[in-house]
């Protein structure tokens, strides 16, 4: 879970995307765009808290206490790329740490710089300026406070800061996949894959950065790229492990990874990745066996598919395959119940039921996964 809450606590998320400050032409990080960014990333998120129309009370009275934000990213393995830099490396793990890096002190300075214009978050502020002072003198003692500069350190004991927690990575699947980016901060699962989804269990998703990086690269063999083209089932669990805890380091909240592990993975070998994960410093963390259930959601193959294929094969096969049905229409045509819940008629093949089948609302004809509840 990358937001550990109090109760009534809420938080209102966002992402950067990474690979929109990556300078193509010299293979770099534009750590400026990055900078101006989180900046304005910071002060929008803020400024949703105030928008936002609470519902119940507590909510409000924590949100409004707390002002709590979590600045995330999206596109991290896109940015890697675009620099030469192979996720999971030493390299680029230590360019990750300087990502995070700024990321981290920007949103902090940019939080203590809304304190100065609008007050600290109410919760930091005493009844009186001795037990101000001591919150803000027991919030810069934190073990997470004391890694930051001192200058930051400083002037939040001086002006106080907007936000209690300003960064978190949460997975950004749908958003990072419309996007058309690595989503989080996880590596592409594969540069071509399958994916369930509510338009059916096996739509062929291709990564863009791949085409991209061929069309400036001509000569290049599109079955042989570069080793910065690594995919999540190539790196050791160990190599995701590690990644998420230089990461960690800079996050004030958590994080949300997945450490994917290859079949025949042991018990033993899960375990030790759970230890690796703790002694880095992750405050969270899931290890993931290929293979492990009966259905998943990323997928490498589409043998199982039971659509029609008889057309799968197209020019236009570089593209996403995606399933597309007029539902409104069909359902003006049957006065079944077609939907997601238990019982229900399938909404894609409109021939299966809806059955609770390993934590999963899947349906037993066409084995689409409707609604997950793991």
């Amino acid at each position: 879970m990358e937001q550990p809450l109090a109760p009534y606590s809420v938080c209102n998320l966002a992402a950067v995307n990474l690979a929109s400050v990556a300078d193509k032409v010299n293979k770099t990080v534009d750590f400026e765009k990055l900078k101006q960014t989180v900046e304005t990333g910071v002060r929008m998120q803020d400024n949703v808290i105030d928008a936002t129309p609470y519902f119940l009370e507590a909510n409000k009275k924590q949100a409004l206490g707390e002002r709590r934000v979590g600045l995330g990213v999206m596109g991290l393995h896109d940015l890697l790329i675009y620099c030469e830099t192979e996720y999971g490396s030493k390299e680029g793990n230590e360019l990750v740490d300087q990502i995070f890096e700024t990321i981290a002190t920007t949103a902090y300075r940019t939080s203590i710089e809304l304190a100065k214009e609008k007050g600290s978050f109410p919760f930091l502020v005493g009844e009186t300026e001795e037990e101000t002072n001591q919150l803000r003198e027991n919030f810069i003692n934190t073990g997470y406070m004391k890694k930051m500069p001192e200058d930051i350190r400083g002037n939040i004991l001086k002006y106080g800061i907007r936000n209690s927690h300003l960064l978190t990575v949460a997975p950004t699947g749908s958003t990072g996949t419309m996007v058309g980016v690595s989503t989080g901060l996880e590596p592409y699962f594969s540069f071509s894959y399958f994916r369930s989804g509510r338009l059916g269990k096996f739509i062929e998703v291709k990564a863009d950065i791949v085409q991209e990086f061929l069309d400036a690269n001509p000569g290049q063999d599109p079955n042989n790229l570069p080793n910065w083209f690594v995919t999540a089932m190539e790196l050791a669990p160990e190599a995701h492990a590690d990644t998420q805890c230089v990461i960690q380091k800079w996050v004030d909240s958590s994080i949300s990874k997945t450490v994917n592990a290859p079949k025949g993975y042991t018990v033993e070998q899960v375990e030790n990745v759970y230890r690796r994960l703790y002694n880095g410093g992750a405050k969270g963390g899931t290890v993931y066996v290929d293979g492990s259930r009966d259905s998943q959601v990323l997928t490498l193959k589409a043998e199982d598919n039971s659509f029609d294929e008889k057309e799968e094969t197209t020019k236009e096969s570089n593209k996403p395959h995606v399933v597309l049905m007029d539902t409104i229409h069909e359902l003006e045509k049957t006065n079944v119940t077609i939907g997601s819940e238990v019982g229900d008629t399938c909404p894609v093949c409109r021939k299966g039921t809806v059955e609770d089948i390993g934590g999963c609302n899947t349906c037993t004809n066409c084995n689409a996964q409707l609604k997950c509840g793991l």
